[in-house]
């Protein structure tokens, strides 16, 4: 077994992102990812890749695409508000069906917000995360182990389906230190004949574009874009059960809401509470499944969420509204405690409201 480093979240990503072959980063500093970029900054130069601390925000995803015409494995990172300035490039990204990965170690918000930790970019993630019809592989590390991980897994599913995958942390996970086994990299190959190499030796001549001005042409691009989105939907969504074999109470979290979760839960069964957690690993695919097969056994439900209220609705469309979903949260880049969740599942069994 492979020696392991204590290492923050967001240094475990940049470590996994060149162990999986990226070695090419753009980004901009802004706290809690700014560790990403320093870290990249004294990576790269040594192994022959590329870092650029671009002009802004806007300058990166740019570069980004640049880069992912070429069919080279790419990376930028952010934190909320400079996702949003981002998100153009995003949608771009997907309208020329490049892959990529993005990395999003939430902040509070809206606007600046605060430099805490936040789960308050979900919907802009799981719903596109640009302007058009798309969709991004969001994944949602609790862990350190799982930034490095999930990393890699994130740029293997951006190059097997062509589109962006996003990490979606919040800034606890970028910031926290823990023991981290750098994953070994199984190299993979995917066809990327569409990429722009240049047309010497015979190479088909490549046109890497998002725009198509004709509707029937723009139309069937969506469509097909979409089917690919339903095998995804169908193959790769990954979650998390913890002691839900019995369980009659599930509560939905991810991130550092579900290490809380988990604590909670224990301390209900210590007091005859049968509760259990579904932790989402992959936000988009939503684990629905999962979900929909729980609301046969359990009696309600609850998300645990760093935000006002997001996840929920996802969870109340994944069980059909079948059972009661209730919402245990905070906000502004307050973490609820163990004490908190455990009063609110204690709600839960008693049927009071939030």
């Amino acid at each position: 077994m492979a020696d392991k480093v204590l290492m923050k979240g967001n240094e475990a990503i940049a470590e996994a992102a060149i162990m999986a072959g990226c070695r090419h980063y753009f980004g901009y500093p802004i706290t809690p990812q700014t560790e990403v970029a320093a870290y990249m900054a004294k990576r790269m130069p040594k192994i022959g890749g590329v870092f650029l601390q671009a002009e802004s925000e806007i300058a990166a995803i740019n570069m980004v695409y640049g880069v992912s015409s070429t069919g080279h494995r790419v990376m930028t990172s952010s934190s909320s508000p400079g996702i949003s300035l981002k998100s153009e490039g995003l949608s771009y990204l997907a309208g020329a069906d490049l892959p990529a990965l993005v990395v999003n170690v939430q902040r509070g918000g809206p606007g600046l917000g605060g430099i805490q930790p936040s789960q308050s970019d979900y919907f802009q993630a799981t719903k596109g995360g640009g302007h058009g019809d798309f969709r991004m592989i969001v994944l949602a590390p609790a862990s350190v182990q799982e930034m490095a991980d999930l990393t890699v897994k994130g740029f293997d599913l951006a190059d097997e389906y062509r589109m962006t995958a996003m990490i979606l942390a919040d800034g606890t996970m970028g910031q926290m230190m823990e023991p981290v086994e750098i994953p070994k990299i199984e190299k993979k190959e995917f066809d990327k004949s569409w990429a722009v190499t240049g047309t010497g030796m015979g190479r088909k001549h490549n046109i890497v574009n998002s725009l198509s001005l004709a509707p029937a042409e723009l139309e069937r691009q969506n469509f097909e874009r979409f089917q690919r989105y339903g095998r995804i939907q169908e193959k790769e969504a990954m979650w998390e059960e913890y002691r839900m074999e019995d369980a009659e109470y599930c509560l939905v979290a991810f991130g550092i809401a579900a290490r809380v979760t988990k604590a909670a839960i224990d301390e209900a069964r210590k007091k005859g509470i049968r509760a259990g957690m579904i932790r989402p690993i992959t936000l988009w695919p939503f684990p629905e499944k999962a979900l929909a097969a729980a609301a046969e056994k359990c009696v309600s439900f609850a998300t645990v969420e760093l935000n006002m209220g997001q996840m929920i609705d996802d969870v109340r469309l994944a069980i059909s509204c079948k059972r009661p979903v209730k919402l245990i949260h905070r906000a502004g880049g307050i973490i609820p405690s163990p004490e908190e969740v455990l009063r609110g599942i204690e709600n839960m069994e008693g049927g009071a409201e939030k």
